[in-house]
């Protein structure tokens, strides 16, 4: 038995079209469904439903054998024990950041200077800043960042950004690309050379271009 941890969400969304495109259909609606574990038609293949952060810790400590998840989560994390094979180009985004309209974030960020940033990417932002020589101040949040800069409490927000309609909606901009955002399969090493032959399909439909 293979299991593959996905999120909610986009990564879901864009992982079922490229599993049917194998005749790897589930066999109930994970929209509808409570359920957090779904079979699917190929004995061998079950899903298990769980938080965006958390994937790489299930596919970490062998729960599950194989996970998508997002190139932010990766790199703020830096789990150990983990093959990165795929990059599938899905769900999207740009880890940007992002000011009030009006403020003068060139000066902000002038060698020396220090900035109070939201984020959850605590570690990312750290390492992005300090290599501008940019001190911060971070705060971390974990939702509705773009209310951090609005109230006071941040200068400026490191965050996710895909259409970019929320942070026009209050009346924020994005001014700095801090990293290009995608999907990858990831493998449990030690599931990788034990379930090999089981694993090999799977991975080879992942390894298909994605049109």
């Amino acid at each position: 038995m293979i299991t593959l941890a996905l999120s909610r969400g986009r990564i879901l969304e864009d992982t079922i079209p490229l599993l049917k495109k194998f005749s790897i259909t589930l066999e109930e609606n994970p929209e509808t469904t409570r359920k957090l574990i779904l079979q699917t038609n190929k004995p061998d293949l079950r899903l298990i439903l769980v938080r965006a952060s958390d994937v790489p810790t299930y596919v970490q400590y062998g729960a599950a054998d194989i996970g998508i998840a997002g190139w932010d989560v990766l790199t703020e994390q830096q789990p150990e024990g983990l093959y990165y094979p795929i990059d599938l180009g899905i769900a999207r985004c740009k880890l940007m950041v992002a000011v009030p309209e009006g403020f003068d974030y060139e000066k902000a960020v002038r060698q020396g200077s220090r900035l109070k940033v939201a984020t959850k990417y605590v570690d990312i932002t750290r390492n992005y800043f300090a290599s501008k020589g940019v001190y911060v101040d971070i705060i971390k949040l974990y939702g509705s960042m773009e209310l951090a800069p609005l109230v006071g409490l941040a200068d400026a927000i490191v965050d996710l950004v895909s259409t970019g309609k929320t942070l026009k909606a209050n009346n924020l901009v994005a001014v700095e690309e801090v990293l290009d955002v995608s999907s990858r399969v990831i493998v449990n090493q030690i599931a990788f050379k034990m379930k090999a032959e089981t694993l090999k399909p799977i991975l080879d439909c992942f390894q298909q271009p994605q049109t």
